[in-house]
Protein backbone atom coordinates (compact mmCIF):
# COMPACT_ATOMS: atom_id res chain seq x y z
CA UNK A 1 0.00 0.00 0.00
CA UNK A 2 2.83 2.42 0.52
CA UNK A 3 4.51 1.50 -2.70
CA UNK A 4 1.71 2.21 -3.98
CA UNK A 5 0.62 5.75 -2.33
CA UNK A 6 4.42 6.75 -3.05
CA UNK A 7 3.76 5.55 -6.78
CA UNK A 8 0.21 7.79 -6.71
CA UNK A 9 2.23 10.56 -5.10
CA UNK A 10 4.61 10.72 -7.97
CA UNK A 11 2.05 10.92 -10.26
CA UNK A 12 0.13 13.38 -8.93
CA UNK A 13 3.57 15.32 -8.86
CA UNK A 14 4.30 15.07 -12.52
CA UNK A 15 0.43 15.98 -13.51
CA UNK A 16 0.79 18.89 -11.22
CA UNK A 17 3.97 19.84 -12.44
CA UNK A 18 3.29 19.32 -16.14
CA UNK A 19 0.11 21.42 -15.80
CA UNK A 20 2.28 23.94 -14.43
CA UNK A 21 5.02 24.01 -16.97
CA UNK A 22 2.05 23.97 -20.20
CA UNK A 23 -0.36 26.39 -18.24
CA UNK A 24 0.52 28.89 -20.12
CA UNK A 25 1.28 27.28 -23.21
CA UNK A 26 2.69 28.43 -26.79
CA UNK A 27 2.05 31.20 -29.66
CA UNK A 28 3.51 31.19 -32.92
CA UNK A 29 4.03 34.14 -34.58
CA UNK A 30 5.03 35.11 -38.27
CA UNK A 31 5.90 38.31 -38.96
CA UNK A 32 7.80 40.88 -41.11
CA UNK A 33 12.00 40.15 -40.31
CA UNK A 34 13.13 43.13 -37.82
CA UNK A 35 9.32 44.22 -36.88
CA UNK A 36 9.08 42.49 -33.37
CA UNK A 37 10.01 44.21 -30.79
CA UNK A 38 11.89 41.84 -28.30
CA UNK A 39 10.55 43.29 -25.29
CA UNK A 40 6.87 43.25 -26.28
CA UNK A 41 7.53 39.70 -26.84
CA UNK A 42 9.23 39.30 -23.12
CA UNK A 43 6.26 41.68 -21.70
CA UNK A 44 3.81 39.11 -22.99
CA UNK A 45 5.18 36.01 -21.93
CA UNK A 46 5.69 37.67 -18.31
CA UNK A 47 2.57 38.74 -18.30
CA UNK A 48 0.50 35.18 -19.26
CA UNK A 49 3.19 32.94 -19.11
CA UNK A 50 2.53 32.14 -23.19
CA UNK A 51 6.07 31.55 -24.82
CA UNK A 52 6.27 32.45 -28.36
CA UNK A 53 8.05 31.58 -31.22
CA UNK A 54 9.03 33.77 -33.58
CA UNK A 55 9.18 33.10 -37.48
CA UNK A 56 10.10 35.32 -40.22
CA UNK A 57 9.20 36.61 -43.88
CA UNK A 58 10.43 39.04 -46.40
CA UNK A 59 7.62 39.98 -48.42
CA UNK A 60 3.56 39.14 -48.47
CA UNK A 61 4.37 36.82 -51.53
CA UNK A 62 5.96 34.89 -49.38
CA UNK A 63 3.70 35.01 -46.52
CA UNK A 64 0.68 33.90 -48.63
CA UNK A 65 2.74 31.00 -50.10
CA UNK A 66 2.96 29.81 -46.55
CA UNK A 67 -0.30 30.40 -45.50
CA UNK A 68 -1.28 28.20 -48.74
CA UNK A 69 1.13 25.90 -48.10
CA UNK A 70 0.05 25.23 -44.68
CA UNK A 71 -0.72 28.07 -42.69
CA UNK A 72 -1.98 26.60 -39.40
CA UNK A 73 1.54 26.03 -37.74
CA UNK A 74 1.28 30.07 -37.21
CA UNK A 75 -1.29 31.09 -34.55
CA UNK A 76 -0.84 35.21 -35.70
CA UNK A 77 0.37 36.41 -39.08
CA UNK A 78 1.18 39.88 -39.77
CA UNK A 79 -0.29 41.09 -43.62
CA UNK A 80 -0.64 43.78 -45.10
CA UNK A 81 -3.45 45.90 -46.34
CA UNK A 82 -4.35 44.44 -49.49
CA UNK A 83 -3.41 40.84 -49.08
CA UNK A 84 -5.75 40.94 -46.09
CA UNK A 85 -9.07 40.51 -48.87
CA UNK A 86 -7.21 37.76 -50.50
CA UNK A 87 -6.33 35.97 -47.80
CA UNK A 88 -10.39 36.31 -46.81
CA UNK A 89 -11.60 35.52 -49.88
CA UNK A 90 -8.84 32.27 -49.88
CA UNK A 91 -10.44 30.88 -46.26
CA UNK A 92 -6.79 31.30 -45.18
CA UNK A 93 -7.18 33.86 -42.08
CA UNK A 94 -10.68 33.10 -39.16
CA UNK A 95 -12.93 35.44 -37.85
CA UNK A 96 -12.11 36.60 -34.43
CA UNK A 97 -14.68 39.48 -33.58
CA UNK A 98 -12.29 42.16 -32.80
CA UNK A 99 -15.09 44.61 -31.91
CA UNK A 100 -15.59 42.41 -28.69
CA UNK A 101 -12.07 42.69 -27.77
CA UNK A 102 -11.62 44.43 -24.37
CA UNK A 103 -9.59 47.34 -25.48
CA UNK A 104 -11.08 47.31 -28.91
CA UNK A 105 -11.94 50.87 -28.00
CA UNK A 106 -8.31 52.32 -28.02
CA UNK A 107 -8.48 51.85 -31.54
CA UNK A 108 -8.23 55.27 -33.22
CA UNK A 109 -11.78 56.06 -35.08
CA UNK A 110 -9.94 56.33 -38.71
CA UNK A 111 -8.66 52.82 -37.91
CA UNK A 112 -11.60 50.99 -37.55
CA UNK A 113 -13.47 49.21 -39.57
CA UNK A 114 -10.83 49.45 -42.78
CA UNK A 115 -11.88 49.06 -46.36
CA UNK A 116 -10.32 45.75 -46.29
CA UNK A 117 -12.17 44.64 -43.11
CA UNK A 118 -15.21 46.72 -42.75
CA UNK A 119 -16.32 45.24 -39.54
CA UNK A 120 -12.53 44.25 -38.04
CA UNK A 121 -14.07 40.50 -38.29
CA UNK A 122 -10.37 39.64 -39.48
CA UNK A 123 -8.00 41.98 -38.33
CA UNK A 124 -6.91 44.90 -35.53
CA UNK A 125 -4.17 47.15 -37.00
CA UNK A 126 -0.32 46.49 -36.11
CA UNK A 127 1.71 49.21 -37.67
CA UNK A 128 1.11 51.66 -40.32
CA UNK A 129 3.49 53.70 -42.94
CA UNK A 130 5.29 54.32 -46.06
CA UNK A 131 7.52 52.84 -48.85
CA UNK A 132 10.16 55.37 -50.65
CA UNK A 133 14.02 54.95 -50.72
CA UNK A 134 17.00 56.15 -48.69
CA UNK A 135 19.79 58.23 -49.61
CA UNK A 136 22.98 58.78 -48.21
CA UNK A 137 23.36 61.99 -48.82
CA UNK A 138 27.33 62.30 -47.85
CA UNK A 139 28.01 60.12 -51.36
CA UNK A 140 25.25 62.20 -53.24
CA UNK A 141 22.78 64.89 -52.41
CA UNK A 142 20.64 65.73 -55.28
CA UNK A 143 18.99 69.16 -55.90
CA UNK A 144 15.39 68.15 -56.11
CA UNK A 145 13.90 64.87 -54.23
CA UNK A 146 12.49 62.34 -56.97
CA UNK A 147 12.35 58.82 -58.23
CA UNK A 148 14.72 59.58 -60.95
CA UNK A 149 17.64 59.39 -58.85
CA UNK A 150 16.24 56.14 -57.75
CA UNK A 151 15.39 54.41 -61.22
CA UNK A 152 17.94 56.49 -63.05
CA UNK A 153 21.37 56.45 -60.97
CA UNK A 154 24.48 59.25 -61.13
CA UNK A 155 28.01 57.46 -61.05
CA UNK A 156 28.41 58.30 -56.95
CA UNK A 157 25.40 55.97 -56.71
CA UNK A 158 25.53 53.13 -59.36
CA UNK A 159 26.32 49.42 -57.89
CA UNK A 160 25.75 50.85 -54.21
CA UNK A 161 21.61 50.64 -54.51
CA UNK A 162 19.67 47.98 -52.51
CA UNK A 163 16.45 47.12 -53.54
CA UNK A 164 13.35 44.90 -52.08
CA UNK A 165 13.18 41.45 -52.91
CA UNK A 166 9.46 41.80 -53.40
CA UNK A 167 7.31 42.34 -57.01
CA UNK A 168 5.00 44.11 -55.53
CA UNK A 169 7.53 47.24 -53.90
CA UNK A 170 9.50 47.70 -56.50
CA UNK A 171 7.50 47.62 -59.57
CA UNK A 172 4.85 50.05 -57.40
CA UNK A 173 7.85 52.45 -56.93
CA UNK A 174 8.20 52.09 -60.87
CA UNK A 175 4.78 52.68 -61.07
CA UNK A 176 4.71 55.97 -59.31
CA UNK A 177 7.80 57.05 -61.16
CA UNK A 178 5.79 56.91 -64.56
CA UNK A 179 2.59 57.98 -62.91
CA UNK A 180 0.73 54.85 -64.17
CA UNK A 181 -1.77 53.48 -61.81
CA UNK A 182 -1.11 50.77 -59.53
CA UNK A 183 -2.41 47.14 -60.32
CA UNK A 184 -1.75 47.62 -63.26
CA UNK A 185 -3.29 45.53 -66.13
CA UNK A 186 -1.88 47.89 -69.62
CA UNK A 187 0.52 45.19 -71.62
CA UNK A 188 2.28 48.33 -72.52
CA UNK A 189 2.92 50.04 -69.55
CA UNK A 190 4.10 47.31 -67.60
CA UNK A 191 6.36 47.11 -70.68
CA UNK A 192 8.04 49.87 -70.45
CA UNK A 193 8.15 49.19 -66.45
CA UNK A 194 10.25 45.87 -67.05
CA UNK A 195 12.51 48.09 -68.98
CA UNK A 196 12.76 50.90 -66.49
CA UNK A 197 13.63 47.85 -63.88
CA UNK A 198 15.75 45.96 -65.78
CA UNK A 199 17.85 49.32 -67.07
CA UNK A 200 18.42 50.13 -63.00
CA UNK A 201 19.79 46.06 -62.82
CA UNK A 202 23.06 46.68 -63.50
CA UNK A 203 23.71 49.12 -60.71
CA UNK A 204 21.75 47.09 -58.17
CA UNK A 205 24.31 45.50 -55.71
CA UNK A 206 21.60 43.61 -53.63
CA UNK A 207 18.22 42.60 -53.69
CA UNK A 208 16.69 41.59 -49.90
CA UNK A 209 13.99 42.83 -47.88
CA UNK A 210 15.50 41.84 -45.27
CA UNK A 211 18.91 44.41 -43.27
CA UNK A 212 17.57 46.91 -45.12
CA UNK A 213 19.23 49.25 -42.37
CA UNK A 214 21.99 47.78 -41.28
CA UNK A 215 23.39 48.03 -45.05
CA UNK A 216 22.43 52.07 -44.41
CA UNK A 217 24.56 52.28 -41.91
CA UNK A 218 27.33 50.47 -42.92
CA UNK A 219 27.37 52.24 -46.11
CA UNK A 220 27.70 48.58 -47.67
CA UNK A 221 24.80 50.53 -50.23
CA UNK A 222 24.54 54.12 -50.49
CA UNK A 223 20.76 54.22 -51.61
CA UNK A 224 18.00 51.64 -50.94
CA UNK A 225 14.66 50.94 -51.37
CA UNK A 226 13.07 51.51 -47.70
CA UNK A 227 10.40 51.63 -45.25
CA UNK A 228 9.99 54.99 -43.27
CA UNK A 229 10.71 53.17 -39.92
CA UNK A 230 13.94 51.23 -40.90
CA UNK A 231 14.94 55.01 -42.71
CA UNK A 232 14.51 56.22 -38.95
CA UNK A 233 16.77 53.86 -37.21
CA UNK A 234 19.11 53.98 -39.40
CA UNK A 235 19.66 57.95 -39.69
CA UNK A 236 19.81 57.43 -35.43
CA UNK A 237 23.30 55.15 -36.47
CA UNK A 238 24.35 57.28 -39.80
CA UNK A 239 23.04 60.71 -39.68
CA UNK A 240 23.71 61.10 -43.49
CA UNK A 241 20.33 58.41 -44.26
CA UNK A 242 17.75 60.66 -44.98
CA UNK A 243 14.18 59.43 -45.75
CA UNK A 244 13.30 60.88 -49.03
CA UNK A 245 9.41 62.29 -49.99
CA UNK A 246 10.04 62.59 -53.85
CA UNK A 247 7.84 64.58 -55.94
CA UNK A 248 6.32 61.73 -57.42
CA UNK A 249 4.92 60.36 -54.12
CA UNK A 250 5.40 57.25 -51.87
CA UNK A 251 3.46 54.55 -51.14
CA UNK A 252 1.59 54.26 -47.90
CA UNK A 253 0.00 51.16 -46.28
CA UNK A 254 -0.79 49.44 -43.38
CA UNK A 255 0.00 45.83 -41.57
CA UNK A 256 -2.56 44.19 -39.62
CA UNK A 257 -2.42 40.97 -37.58
CA UNK A 258 -4.52 38.35 -38.19
CA UNK A 259 -5.31 34.41 -36.78
CA UNK A 260 -4.63 31.87 -40.20
CA UNK A 261 -7.46 29.01 -40.48
CA UNK A 262 -6.24 26.16 -38.36
CA UNK A 263 -4.38 27.87 -36.06
CA UNK A 264 -4.01 25.79 -33.19
CA UNK A 265 -3.40 28.75 -30.36
CA UNK A 266 -6.36 30.04 -31.07
CA UNK A 267 -6.91 31.47 -27.59
CA UNK A 268 -3.25 32.78 -27.15
CA UNK A 269 -3.47 34.42 -29.92
CA UNK A 270 -7.03 36.42 -28.99
CA UNK A 271 -5.00 37.47 -25.45
CA UNK A 272 -1.83 38.80 -27.59
CA UNK A 273 -4.54 40.84 -30.21
CA UNK A 274 -5.83 41.70 -27.10
CA UNK A 275 -2.75 42.47 -25.60
CA UNK A 276 -2.10 44.77 -28.45
CA UNK A 277 -4.98 47.16 -28.08
CA UNK A 278 -3.00 48.09 -24.64
CA UNK A 279 -1.85 51.78 -25.35
CA UNK A 280 1.49 51.11 -23.44
CA UNK A 281 2.02 47.96 -25.51
CA UNK A 282 1.54 49.51 -28.78
CA UNK A 283 3.86 51.87 -27.79
CA UNK A 284 6.48 49.73 -27.15
CA UNK A 285 5.90 48.04 -30.60
CA UNK A 286 6.54 51.73 -32.26
CA UNK A 287 9.51 52.59 -30.16
CA UNK A 288 11.14 49.56 -31.29
CA UNK A 289 9.33 49.33 -35.09
CA UNK A 290 9.73 53.75 -35.37
CA UNK A 291 6.17 52.98 -37.03
CA UNK A 292 2.92 54.46 -36.77
CA UNK A 293 0.26 52.91 -34.12
CA UNK A 294 -3.65 53.20 -34.34
CA UNK A 295 -4.01 52.93 -30.62
CA UNK A 296 -5.13 56.05 -28.70
CA UNK A 297 -3.07 57.09 -25.54
CA UNK A 298 -0.16 55.44 -26.93
CA UNK A 299 1.44 58.58 -27.55
CA UNK A 300 1.74 59.03 -23.77
CA UNK A 301 4.63 56.15 -23.97
CA UNK A 302 6.44 57.33 -26.97
CA UNK A 303 10.48 57.85 -27.04
CA UNK A 304 10.76 61.63 -27.19
CA UNK A 305 12.65 61.08 -30.12
CA UNK A 306 9.58 59.53 -32.09
CA UNK A 307 7.88 62.99 -31.75
CA UNK A 308 8.61 65.35 -34.79
CA UNK A 309 10.59 62.70 -36.24
CA UNK A 310 10.89 63.68 -39.96
CA UNK A 311 10.09 60.02 -41.50
CA UNK A 312 7.29 60.00 -39.94
CA UNK A 313 5.67 63.37 -41.24
CA UNK A 314 4.71 63.54 -44.54
CA UNK A 315 5.21 66.74 -46.42
CA UNK A 316 2.70 68.81 -47.88
CA UNK A 317 1.88 68.12 -51.18
CA UNK A 318 3.50 64.91 -51.59
CA UNK A 319 1.18 61.81 -52.62
CA UNK A 320 0.51 59.13 -50.68
CA UNK A 321 -0.33 55.94 -52.57
CA UNK A 322 -1.81 53.44 -51.30
CA UNK A 323 -1.95 49.61 -52.99
CA UNK A 324 -5.52 48.46 -53.80
CA UNK A 325 -6.26 44.75 -54.28
CA UNK A 326 -5.63 43.94 -57.78
CA UNK A 327 -6.92 41.50 -60.33
CA UNK A 328 -5.55 38.40 -61.40
CA UNK A 329 -4.86 39.86 -64.94
CA UNK A 330 -2.80 42.60 -63.04
CA UNK A 331 -1.59 40.25 -60.90
CA UNK A 332 0.25 37.95 -63.62
CA UNK A 333 1.62 40.70 -65.31
CA UNK A 334 3.18 42.47 -62.06
CA UNK A 335 3.97 38.36 -61.36
CA UNK A 336 5.93 38.09 -65.41
CA UNK A 337 7.49 41.46 -64.90
CA UNK A 338 9.20 40.59 -61.69
CA UNK A 339 10.27 37.01 -62.91
CA UNK A 340 11.52 38.67 -66.16
CA UNK A 341 13.88 41.08 -63.36
CA UNK A 342 15.38 38.32 -61.43
CA UNK A 343 16.40 36.12 -64.10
Amino acid sequence: MKRIAVVMLCLLALLFSAGTAIAGGELFLYNWSDYTAPDLIKKFEKETGIKVTLDIYDSNETLLAKMKSGGGAYDIIVPTHNFVTILIEEGLIQKVNAAEFKGYENIVDAMKGPPWDPKNEYTIPWNYGSTSFCLNTGAYNPAEESMDTLFNPPAELQGKIGMFDSSEENTNLALVYKGYPQCNEDPAQMQEILDLLLAQKPHVKVYSSEGIHERLVSEDVMMSGCWNGSAMRARKANPNIKYMYPKEGILGWADNLAVPTGAKNRENAIKFLEFMLQPENAALQTNFSGYANAIRGSEAFLKEELKGAPELTVPEGIPVHFHPQCSETAIRLLDKVWTKVKQ
